[in-house]
């Protein structure tokens, strides 16, 4: 049992870092490229969830030497432009949203629905950027 907890808090650390980095790409070119106070502070109040877990519960989990799809396929090697940056990143993050919004289920509900409320705030924020560009 203790190797599917252990498991389960790799696949968290995972996506709780595919989650805030997705954002924090999308959030400093907000910030730093378009000087937008709005969407950048929005994303950033995204980014600043609280966790049941300390970073060591999580650390002690990770093993990213060993992850078996670390090699970067051809298309996350190709953009285009910013927007095709900003579209990467913001379903990396929507993705991963929805894993821990799951996965949160098993350990503490209230987490789970911070992130299903994070995940509908991306969708929306993503359409006010896509529509912006």
């Amino acid at each position: 049992m203790e190797t599917k907890t252990n498991n389960l808090l790799r696949v968290i650390d995972a996506n709780i870092n595919r989650y805030k980095e997705g954002i924090r790409v999308v959030e400093d070119i907000y910030r730093y490229i378009y000087n937008d106070k709005n969407i950048s502070s929005s994303l950033k109040a995204l980014r600043h969830i609280k966790l049941p877990l300390t970073q060591k519960e999580l650390l002690q989990n990770r093993d990213s030497i060993n992850d078996v799809l670390k090699t970067s396929t051809k298309s996350e090697q190709n953009r285009k432009d910013l927007e095709g940056i900003i579209i990467a990143n913001l379903k990396r993050a929507e993705e991963s949203a929805r894993v821990l919004e799951e996965l949160f289920k098993l350990i503490d509900i209230e987490t789970s629905e911070k992130f299903k409320s994070n995940r509908y705030k991306l969708y929306n924020l993503e359409k006010e950027i896509i529509f912006s560009l």
